[in-house]
């Protein structure tokens, strides 16, 4: 059996002409939606792309799989709302909070897939910069929260009302000026070759950044700007001008709107993980439902 995820992606990368602007508009890196694509031609039998430098195309085997994946997606889709009727989805109201990278880039898709099957709920959208969003949900200000946490640091305690399920782990890479000698190369960079490199620095007043911040501190890249809010549109620009070099989630890096270099680092310890945040004593089927279509958009976050 075909997994529905991955007949979603096909038909993303169908729609979109790229694997690359399919991964923007569901919310992977494009070398996690390629993995999924691989796994389903496995699946398969069968080439379903053809990948270019121009994008990808599907091969008459893709197409088919595309019609049907549509009826298929079509028909859960309907499942989805009709049950959403039977267990009290069809009024109410959803109260999400998200930090801005997240709204931007995450979930849209989500909220779009959520609207399609429960039409009848009315959603609102704040924004909360992590951690505060975990203090929204606690004090009941919205039902859910997208929140991130940063590897390495010190685990912030959650409270004892709130539960955190990871929905997506990405690296930090490091992104640079176009050019940039540090981004020449396939292989990944060491850490300590960011010894001496002036660093577009989110420190000291973020602080789900700190533990990254010092751990390029121990390796000797220097602060030449420091961004006291955690803008990261802003930190692309300043590393795209040629200030300094920065280490952020490759998400943001993938979609930076200024143009920077992109290079993987070793070793690959530096992350940071998206999770839905909800409470543990009560919970609305409307927000059930999120989290499910959250799963299954992203699915469970594995190391």
């Amino acid at each position: 059996m075909y997994d529905p995820t991955r007949l979603a992606a096909l038909v993303a990368v169908a729609e979109a002409g790229s694997i690359t602007r399919a991964a923007e508009r569901l919310g992977y890196s494009p070398p996690a939606l390629s993995q999924q694509l691989a796994k389903l031609e496995r699946e398969a039998g069968a080439l379903l792309l053809v990948r270019s430098h121009r994008g990808a195309r599907l091969t008459e085997a893709g197409e088919l799989l595309v019609a049907r994946a549509r009826r298929v997606l079509d028909e859960m889709e309907r499942a989805r709302h009709e049950l959403a009727r039977l267990t009290g989805l069809s009024g109410g109201t959803l109260r999400l909070g998200t930090f801005q990278t997240a709204g931007i880039h995450l979930l849209p898709p989500v909220l779009s897939a959520f609207r399609r099957a429960h039409p009848d709920v009315e959603l609102t959208v704040a924004n909360y910069e992590p951690p505060d969003g975990v203090s929204a949900v606690a004090a009941g200000e919205v039902d859910l929260a997208l929140t991130h946490t940063y590897e390495p640091a010190d685990p912030a305690p959650l409270p004892s009302s709130v539960r955190a399920e990871p929905v997506l782990v990405e690296e930090l890479v490091l992104v640079t000026a176009p050019g940039h000698v540090l981004a020449d190369g396939a292989a990944r960079l060491p850490l300590s070759a960011l010894a001496g490199q002036p660093l577009i620095s989110m420190a000291p007043d973020h602080p789900p950044r700190q533990g990254v911040e010092a751990a390029l501190a121990r390796v000797g890249a220097t602060p030449a700007v420091r961004v006291e809010s955690p803008g990261y549109a802003l930190v692309c620009a300043l590393v795209s001008a040629g200030l300094g070099v920065a280490v952020v989630p490759e998400m943001v890096a993938r979609t930076a709107v200024t143009p920077v270099g992109l290079r993987l680092l070793e070793p690959g310890d530096l992350r940071r993980t998206i999770s839905v945040v909800h409470r543990t004593d009560r919970q609305a089927p409307a927000a059930e439902a999120f989290r499910a279509l959250l799963r299954g958009v992203f699915g469970r976050a594995t190391r």
